[in-house]
């Protein structure tokens, strides 16, 4: 598996990748998924300050990850929030561990000194993969996200790094 800095062409696979995600889970809690254009004006918005990865295998997009802002107050400038998702059929095969074990270190080496990550609840995988990582369990934020006519939770889990 190889692991490369995103560059806008790739907008279509990250967009096939995340929208299941928007459609038929928690897991995102935008209700609709962005298209194309959209996926490269929030690619485009990232890269200047951020790592943006994506992971390949035999040439095809598997997964991606990226750091972001995490508050826009001026004393949040050395924290991220972090994401990564990972294409059906190539999850739990290592996929998102590969990514983060390059994210982080490249998040450190831009300068940031914490990583932040949300994850609507209930789910074990993201929770396991953050543990695994180094993420400890900070807080949740009870019933903050409505989708499918539910109410849930987010818990957020930090890395210094």
């Amino acid at each position: 598996m190889d692991v490369r800095q995103i560059v806008i062409g790739d907008a279509p696979s990250v967009q096939a990748i995340y929208a299941p995600y928007v459609t038929d889970t928690i897991v995102s809690f935008e209700e609709v998924p962005p298209d194309i254009m959209e996926v490269e004006r929030r690619i485009a918005a990232i890269l200047p300050r951020y790592p943006y990865l994506v992971a390949e295998e035999h040439g095809r997009i598997v997964g991606y990850a990226y750091a972001s802002e995490h508050r826009t107050r001026a004393a949040y400038r050395t924290s991220v929030d972090v994401t990564v998702y990972v294409a059906p059929g190539a999850q739990r095969s290592g996929v998102a561990r590969h990514l983060y074990s390059h994210l982080l270190p490249a998040a450190a080496s831009l300068g940031y000194h914490a990583a932040f990550a949300g994850i609507a609840l209930p789910n074990q995988a993201s929770v396991g993969l953050h543990e695994a990582m180094g993420f400890e369990p900070i807080g949740i934020y009870r019933e903050v996200g409505r989708k499918f006519d539910a109410w849930h939770d987010v818990g957020w889990w930090q890395r210094l790094l």
